[in-house]
This record gives C-alpha cells, structure tokens and sequence, in this order.
C-alpha cells in the first residue's frame, strides 16, 4: 500500500473486464475483504497481524467509499446521509452537521441537504456518496465504477469532481472502461483473471 502513495496525491485506476479481480483488490484495500497471500502495507505497518479493532479504525478514519450504487438511505435526507459517515465515529451532532454543510457545499449540493435519494437525479446521487467519502476527510478515497449506472455527460462531471479530489488526496478508481482510466489516471494497473498484467508506473513495494 505505501508503495502507491507520494507526497504529491495521485489518481490510480484499476481496469479489466469483469470478474478480472479489481474490485475484490479494491476491497482488500479498504479492509472489507481479507486476503489470504501476500501483505497489504499501511503506512509501513503490515495489516498480517492487525487485529479487528485496527481494522474497524482504518476504515472509519483512512479510506472513504464510493460505490457504483451509491449505497444510500433512502429514507433519511441528503444530510443525514453524510452524517451516517460520522456516527460511527462518535463525532458530536454539531460538528457532523457543521462537516456534512462543508462537503455538501463542495460537491454542489449544499441547496439539496434536505432532500431523500429518490429526489435526486443520479449524478446528485453519486455527489452525495462522494460527499460521504469525504467527510472524515480520509487519506485515500476507493471507488468501485462510481460513473456506471451514470450517462456519459454525468459521468464526466462526477469524474471531474474525482480529479478535483486526488488534488489532495489518493483516489484508487475500478473501471472497466480503457478511455477513462488513461484520461482521469496519474498510474493504470490492468487485471485478467485475477492479476496484475500491467502496470502504467511500478514501483518496488516496501515492507
């Protein structure tokens, strides 16, 4: 993991067709799947041995989701929704209300806050699971075909909003689409049943 990571943030893009194996990486990276070979680095810190606890912390406060669904509560408000991130990491009411206001204000949707998913077009949508990704302000944000169920204009201004963000953070993006992987990519790694066939930019791996 810390083999991906520079003083300058960067946009890294996983692509292959399906059933390649990039969404299950994507997975052992963010601590949802385990692996079962190999090492996963953290902040030159072997993950072999890290027991649930460590997990549950790395996840609530390293990593940030975006799913290609957008995973969102449709009964509770935008707002709520962003808030969700936050709860299970015992923020105070007021601090996630005064942090939901500041990423919603970021992704464009400060005036939708009160709104449930079902009034929202799906670009708004993906702009609300973005703001939840973004709102324990994570060093690195997965997302797993965040432009899939979106029209090729939407998926543009969602990928726009990505590479915004890997201005400052690690972004680690799954497509299976080869244009917007070399378009919206600083490294592409491509995956065929289940490994790695290339790598745009490798690098020695520490640990």
């Amino acid at each position: 993991m810390s083999a991906w990571t520079s003083r300058r943030r960067r946009s890294l893009r996983f692509w292959g067709p399906s059933g390649s194996g990039k969404t299950t990486f994507l997975n052992i990276i963010g601590g949802l799947d385990r692996y079962d070979d190999g090492d996963l680095i953290i902040n030159g810190k072997s993950t072999k041995d890290f027991e649930d606890w460590e997990w549950d912390a790395y996840r609530n406060n390293s990593v940030g989701f975006i799913f290609q669904s957008y995973n969102l509560i449709t009964h509770l408000t935008v707002e709520e929704n962003v808030e969700m991130a936050m709860t299970l990491s015992g923020v105070s009411a007021g601090v996630r209300r005064a942090k939901a206001a500041e990423v919603l204000e970021r992704v464009g949707l400060e005036d939708h806050r009160h709104k449930r998913p079902n009034q929202l077009s799906g670009g708004q949508m993906q702009r609300v699971a973005i703001a939840r990704a973004l709102v324990n302000d994570p060093d690195i944000i997965l997302a797993d075909e965040p432009t899939g169920a979106l029209d090729t204009t939407t998926s543009a201004q969602v990928l726009e909003l990505i590479k915004e963000i890997a201005t400052d953070k690690l972004v680690v993006m799954v497509t299976h689409n080869t244009e917007l992987a070399t378009q919206y990519a600083d490294r592409i790694v491509q995956f065929q049943d289940g490994r790695v066939v290339s790598d745009s930019s490798p690098r020695e791996t520490t640990g």
